[in-house]
């Protein structure tokens, strides 16, 4: 099934009474680096480096099994933070579905349970779009945390509690942002 034909299935089991779909997407799908990795790739290869050397001359000095043991978690962060978390990514944002209506503004994510989180077109007072030179962007809705671009996408637990709602990493944002705009008159009547 096509990406939007998707989106617009699963947004469609969202809509209450008198509901109508202006628009539904997804996030741009696989490997994705944002701002952050520019700090996190070079941390993540000297943090893995510097583990491996630990557990290697551990292993290889006949150190007791403890401190080889007490490596192991260090080693499982190593390896997420190198590889994992793109893998992590890439499965959320397979997920995950972003819909504008004539009432709200809808995301649905969570690999194993659903989580719904909707933002009314009257209540909403900030938007905002960044676009790039392939006019993929990204929209957001609320105030953003002043770090949050550094650790979008960090998937790291309870980050998201620190993540506005947004529509990431879409095609054409700034005329999915035209038409919240145009949508948020609408339903204020303004």
């Amino acid at each position: 099934m096509r990406t939007d034909m998707k989106a617009a299935a699963e947004i469609g089991r969202q809509l209450q009474v008198s509901e109508a779909i202006i628009w539904s997407g997804m996030p741009k799908q696989g490997l994705l680096l944002r701002r952050g990795d520019l700090l996190l790739v070079p941390f993540s290869f000297l943090w893995g480096g510097f583990v491996l050397f630990w557990e290697w001359t551990v292993l290889t000095t006949g150190a007791p099994l403890f401190m080889a043991l007490f490596g192991l978690p260090f080693v499982l962060v190593a390896v997420y933070i190198t590889f994992g978390r793109f893998v992590v990514d890439a499965w959320m944002r397979a997920s995950t579905f972003y819909g504008l209506t004539n009432q709200r503004v809808i995301l649905l994510s969570g690999m194993s349970a659903r989580s719904v989180k909707s933002i009314s077109l009257i209540a909403l007072d900030e938007v905002s779009v960044t676009e790039k030179k392939d006019r993929s962007g990204t929209i957001v809705f609320g105030r953003p945390h002043p770090f949050a671009q550094w650790y979008a996408g960090a998937s790291w637990p309870g980050m998201s509690l620190f993540q506005p709602v947004m529509f990431e990493s879409i095609p054409d944002a700034k005329r999915v942002h035209d038409q919240v705009l145009q949508a948020q008159r609408m339903a204020t009547g303004r």
